[in-house]
């Protein structure tokens, strides 16, 4: 079995402080991210349980797969993979950053990704081969650039305890946090909607974050502060397509994910308001 990486900066963002570095250069790649594969198990429906794990170093932090205000959205394509017809990721609950006035969110030290991968053919190796586009930033941030090629084997007996910790690590879900209704009053806009987001739920914690994602990535969404009053904690967010025009949305397909101290509640769907 074997994995191979490589990670290359592809750019700089458009706003960079003072380099780190005593050279006065930038850091390079492999001082700051380490990308691997953790190779998991096979569960009882054949299905593969494996983990992306991203080590970083001291100070460094990624991105959530909403990275809020000024992050680097992550991007995660397996096309080529042998053997595999689908992937879903469990993302754990990431931490929010507040920082210049701006909120990001994300990871710091390290991420364990787990991924279920579901082989087309049951008790037969997956080839995995990906492109892995993810930010960094310190007092610097940079685009990272990696490419992963595993072979996870049918009787895979990989290491199964970090990736059993960052499961564990999920957002609650509606039913688990008390749910008692989500809703999403749209109206549009000049350049896309805007949607008054109210979720009647008991306290997360202090300083609650809503944050508001579209089944399409390239819909940009605003980020602006939750406020709670007793049951009901409401936000707005606008919604602003590529075309930067109004556009048909389900409600059915919105997600929200209500953040506060470690914790997490992963919300799919609202109702009209």
């Amino acid at each position: 079995m074997k994995s191979v990486l490589s990670a290359a900066v592809m750019a700089f963002a458009a706003m960079v402080s003072p380099a780190i570095s005593g050279s006065g250069m930038p850091p390079a790649p492999e001082d700051v991210v380490k990308i691997d594969v953790l190779p998991g198990w096979r569960d009882a429906q054949g299905h593969h349980i494996a983990a992306l794990r991203i080590r970083l170093a001291e100070g460094w932090k990624t991105y959530w797969r909403a990275p809020g205000e000024a992050g680097i959205p992550p991007s995660l394509n397996w096309q080529g993979s042998g053997n595999l017809a689908a992937v879903q990721f469990h993302w754990p609950v990431p931490e929010v950053f507040r920082s210049g006035g701006m909120q990001t969110i994300g990871y710091v030290h390290e991420l364990v990704l787990p991924m279920t991968l579901v082989p087309k053919t049951v008790g037969k190796p997956i080839a995995l081969t990906g492109k892995v586009n993810l930010g960094v930033c310190l007092d610097v941030c940079m685009p990272m650039d990696a490419t992963i090629s595993i072979n996870l084997p049918a009787q895979g007996s990989g290491t199964k305890a970090p990736i059993k910790q960052a499961l564990r690590q999920r957002p609650d879900t509606a039913q688990e946090a008390g749910l008692r209704r989500a809703e999403c009053k749209v109206e549009p806009t000049k350049d896309g909607l805007r949607v008054t987001v109210g979720i009647d739920m008991p306290r997360l914690g202090p300083n609650e974050v809503v944050v508001v994602e579209t089944a399409d990535p390239s819909v940009w969404v605003s980020t602006r502060q939750a406020k709670r009053q007793g049951g009901a904690l409401t936000t707005v967010a606008d919604l602003v397509p590529s075309s930067g025009k109004p556009f048909l949305l389900n409600r059915s397909d919105l997600r929200l994910t209500v953040l506060s101290s470690g914790r997490g509640v992963d919300i799919r769907g609202c109702t009209g308001g």
